[in-house]
């Protein structure tokens, strides 16, 4: 038997939050033939709401680990509220992640890991790890302590 994306998701017991609209002049996906192009996306709760904060200043690594998965799950309800399942993705082809936080903060790879451990539980090893890169920003919009774009083979 063969478990889909969406059964996984499903199976991990998680709560989409409400898929975000765009707060300036940009499209929040595009596809180009076989791939969606994912617009950045923030770390939005279920009530709608932001998770605000700069990691090494009031968060640390941990609490933007954990924004970064939330982050993880605003980008798989944009793609549940516009293709109506996660099934209609094949494979992450490319993540990159930003993370608000201090100059001095080191561990990047360590809080977009939320993001792509998230990935990886739905889509499985093989098609849930794509490239990626983890940089530092000292902003972001909102305050917001990660931000996340992505790429995607469409099935």
């Amino acid at each position: 038997m063969n478990i889909t994306a969406q059964d996984r998701f499903l199976n991990l017991g998680l709560t989409l939050p409400p898929a975000p609209k765009p707060l300036g002049i940009y499209k929040p996906y595009l596809i180009d033939g076989k791939y969606l192009y994912l617009s950045g996306h923030g770390p939005v709760q279920t009530d709608g709401s932001l998770i605000i904060g700069r990691i090494g200043d009031d968060m640390d690594k941990d609490q933007g680990k954990l924004a970064a998965r939330q982050v993880g799950l605003t980008i798989l309800s944009t793609i549940v509220a516009n293709f109506g399942s996660l099934n209609s993705i094949k494979r992450v082809i490319k993540v990159l992640g930003m993370v608000g936080c201090t100059s001095d903060f080191e561990s990047h790879p360590y809080v977009i890991n939320g993001c792509s451990e998230l990935f990886e539980s739905v889509w499985g090893h093989e098609n849930g790890i794509g490239v990626r890169s983890a940089v530092g920003m000292g902003s972001l919009p909102g305050r917001i302590p990660v931000e996340v774009e992505g790429l995607f083979e469409l099935v």
